[in-house]
């Protein structure tokens, strides 16, 4: 369906639409953009939406970092954007009249803007399409919805539970109780995502009290998965405030309760659309078996490369101070490099499934992090080994916890460091992101820095 033709469609079917929200994702995936009126639409969709480039040299309070050179160094240059395909919906929880059209930015010659994620992730795809093969990607989503009232230190707490009306501080991972205590606000998410056509396929209890982890379908499109799962999130936030609540997708909102992260699901596809991961369990094959089990060798390269490269990608899956919180021991979050058969103590995890839909998880990301700069490094780490025949180390089994190997930075700072000298992101990212992304997030890091805490206060002010 051509672009315009899918204006079309949408305007005969919302005909009470007036305005429309434009909007693209930042780095930190802050949503950013301008409402325009439905007259105004078919001139965006002839020639694009101008923005400035700057959006993505924003830090997540909306500063511009002068150092990325996108600021006063070129004017706060503007840049045309263009709307992405599936993506002009309705907005139910507006007055009915609203809809919603994400965007990609490019330069004013048609390339695609280099800090533009989106841009980054598709960069990569091109690398596979060389190769007619199709990697199809499905993402998890973990959150919290908590009360719009804070506790006396400022800190989120759980909203009061729909029917009881009681605070839930203990965690029930699975519960069919809370699932029916949510079950109205889970319910409304259901219709708005049916309604923006986001393919939600589950929702199940996690282990924090209000946390929920939603799966969205798997794509044979690595872009339009991320376009979805952005459009997801926002639903997710929206819905909650029609509650009186609000969502969060802070990797650890709580001190003493589970972290919230982003799992990216992967197979990959040859030109006839066979799964080249396809191979009998190798949980089955036994410790003795030749390729820990693994028979396809594009899965064990596939695992090689994400291994290989995986301290690397730290500053991508964990972007902010918070991150950093989530990465503790048996807490279901990774703390080396590691794969495993059905264990989610690994960072990289081949769930239970039948022989031709085997795939990778992976569970390395936060809640926080930019999908479309995720399942990129994903993406890439899977080409880079598959292209270099890599081989995985030996997999986990049993506590994932008692395994020794490389560690993963664990600090902000080291992280960022890590990345800005990484070749491989120069490589598959482009230079100029990966230079442009550490710029970014050092001066984040160090405004952050700069601010003095209460926590220092209470320790340190009268005991020193």
């Amino acid at each position: 369906m051509t672009a315009f033709l899918e204006l079309e469609r949408f305007l005969e079917r919302y005909p009470q639409t007036r305005h429309v929200d434009v909007f693209l994702n930042d780095l930190n995936t802050v949503e950013r953009g301008k409402r325009i009126e439905r007259e105004a639409l078919e001139r965006l969709y002839a020639e694009g939406m101008l923005l400035p480039g700057s959006m993505f040299a924003l830090d997540v309070l909306g500063g511009t970092i002068q150092a990325t050179g996108l600021g006063f160094d070129e004017g706060d240059a503007d840049r045309p954007c263009k709307p992405l395909p599936g993506s002009l919906v309705p907005v139910p929880w507006q007055s009915g009249d609203v809809a919603q059209l994400q965007v990609s930015m490019y330069e004013h010659d048609g390339r695609p803007f280099f800090a533009d994620p989106r841009n980054v992730l598709a960069r990569v795809m091109d690398k596979f399409h060389r190769l007619n093969l199709t990697p199809v990607v499905a993402i998890e989503y973990e959150f919290y919805f908590v009360d719009r009232a804070r506790t006396a230190e400022g800190h989120p707490q759980p909203p009061p539970l729909p029917i009881t009306g009681r605070r839930e501080f203990r965690t029930q991972i699975n519960s069919m109780t809370d699932l029916d205590e949510y079950s109205r606000v889970l319910s409304r998410i259901d219709e708005v995502a049916r309604a923006q056509g986001l393919p939600a396929t589950s929702a199940l209890a996690e282990y924090g009290p209000g946390q929920f982890e939603v799966n969205l379908a798997h794509r044979a499109d690595a872009l339009q998965a991320c376009d979805e799962a952005l459009r997801f999130k926002r639903v997710v936030r929206s819905v909650a405030r029609e509650q009186g609540w609000d969502a969060t997708f802070l990797p650890k909102p709580y001190r003493d309760m589970a972290g919230s992260g982003l799992h990216v699901h992967v197979s990959l596809l040859d030109a006839a659309g066979s799964n080249l991961f396809a191979c009998p369990d190798p949980a089955a094959a036994g410790e003795e078996a030749t390729h820990h089990g693994v028979e396809s060798s594009a899965l064990r390269h596939a695992l090689g490369g994400l291994l290989r490269t995986m301290a690397d990608s730290v500053a991508i899956c964990a972007p902010g101070p918070n991150s950093y919180r989530r990465f503790r021991p048996e807490a279901y979050v990774p703390m080396i490099p590691s794969w495993s058969v059905n264990n989610r103590g690994s960072a990289l995890r081949l769930p239970v499934s039948d022989d031709r839909n085997r795939r990778i998880e992976h569970r390395l990301a936060g809640a926080d992090a930019n999908p479309y700069l995720v399942v990129a490094w994903v993406l890439a780490s899977i080409h880079h080994g598959i292209a270099e025949g890599l081989e995985p180390i030996a997999p986990v089994r049993g506590n994932a916890y008692r395994e020794s190997g490389e560690t993963l930075p664990a600090h902000w700072a080291s992280a960022i460091e890590r990345f800005r000298r990484s070749d491989f992101a120069a490589s598959y990212l482009g230079r100029p992101f990966r230079d442009h992304y550490a710029t970014v997030k050092q001066a984040e890091l160090d405004d952050f820095n700069s601010y003095v805490t209460p926590l220092e206060m209470q320790w340190y002010l009268g005991a020193i």
